[in-house]
């Protein structure tokens, strides 16, 4: 099970994670950015998942810039205030604090960046700009296309979108595809935003399921030999 615990980036900004690690030794570190609700606990068992295969994993609370505990509903008045706390905050403090997870995680092998949403839009900047960064899982990132096109991965990337995705068309999901030859990019039919997470209303169990299959045989296939 992840445990809520803290971490300092280089700024000195104190900041809550969750944590979960594997039984044995760690393939490598797993970096989890939330959506805009905050770490919420969709988020902590991400954490859980990644250790049940084998990876040590911390999900970093951005929001505590803005205030500590600040984690909301599914509901419009959630999804506005966590918009809010994004705002409240800058590209800048997010990369720092995925600084300080990647130190903490350097221990446990090569380490990972992925993310949700607007998580999986640090996700992709971050594997542009932070060195350190082995590989990229990413989660249907919202605004790759629309704010981040002029960025590319410095690492393997994988990245994944449903094909009725409300917040990003499939028409900037082939934009991405098409500037970044280089990744492995996967469309799932019939499924929405957000299709990963049981808790939301566009949660596809099949589509979820080969999500992680696929995400697993990539880490598995790009780094998984040189881990500690």
């Amino acid at each position: 099970m992840s445990r809520s615990l803290h971490l300092t980036a280089a700024d000195g900004h104190r900041f809550e994670i969750a944590r979960a690690d594997p039984s044995g030794s760690p393939k490598g570190g797993v970096i989890v950015l939330h959506a805009i609700y905050g770490l919420t606990p969709h988020i902590a068992h991400v954490c859980d998942l990644w250790a049940d295969a084998g990876y040590a994993a911390i999900a970093p609370a951005h929001f505590d810039r803005v205030g500590p505990g600040r984690v909301f509903g599914y509901a419009p008045e959630g999804a506005d205030a966590g918009r809010a706390c994004y705002a409240a905050t800058s590209e800048a403090n997010i990369l720092a604090e995925i600084a300080a997870c990647r130190d903490a995680l350097a221990d446990a092998g090569p380490v990972v960046v992925s993310g949700f949403c607007t998580g999986g839009s640090f996700a992709w900047v971050a594997s542009a700009k932070l060195d350190g960064i082995a590989a990229q899982v990413n989660f249907y990132g919202s605004h790759v296309a629309s704010r981040h096109l002029d960025l590319h991965p410095r690492c393997p990337t994988i990245i994944h979108y449903g094909d009725h995705d409300h917040v990003v068309p499939i028409a900037d999901v082939e934009r991405i595809r098409s500037a970044n030859p280089g990744i492995e990019l996967h469309i799932y039919p019939g499924a929405g935003h957000a299709f990963f997470n049981p808790e939301q209303s566009h949660h596809e169990p099949a589509a979820a399921a080969l999500v992680w299959q696929r995400s697993l045989e990539f880490l598995e296939r790009n780094f998984a030999s040189s881990a500690g």
